[in-house]
């Protein structure tokens, strides 16, 4: 799937992000990181909405991405292939039901980097993965 996403609110507490993934409009909001969870509230809009809140009031660049999920022992792995100006940053992640559980790693997950901010997607925006001088 390709998703175009870009943030009307993108700090340290609080992120507020408009999606695109096919034909279905999303608003999220996410909490600040409290170790590597957060609270997180999904919300559907419709799709001309979102193409409008994208183009007019969201921060620029957009971040788009292919995704694809990966069932793995019991739990999907979404693997995101970025595009534009983070082409070549790929990234796994796995939604768990409580920080402490035990879940195995496919063979293809490289370097762990939760919680390291300049991976967020909010982060990518200002400092895009083509500009990092030590990826």
């Amino acid at each position: 799937d390709l998703l175009r996403q870009a943030y009307l609110r993108a700090d340290p507490w609080r992120t507020v992000r408009v999606r695109i993934e096919g034909e279905r409009g999303v608003l999220t909001i996410k909490s600040k990181n409290e170790g590597a969870s957060r609270g997180e509230w999904e919300y559907p809009i419709p799709l001309q909405d979102a193409e409008e809140l994208l183009d007019r009031l969201c921060e620029r660049p957009l971040v788009e991405k292919y995704r694809r999920r990966i069932d793995f022992q019991g739990f999907t792995w979404e693997v995101d292939e970025f595009l534009g100006e983070n082409a070549g940053l790929v990234m796994a992640e796995i939604e768990l039901p409580a920080e402490d559980t035990v879940f195995g790693l496919p063979d293809w997950i490289g370097e762990e980097v939760t919680g390291e901010r300049r991976y967020y997607n909010s982060s990518l925006i200002r400092l895009p993965y083509s500009k990092w001088t030590t990826p």
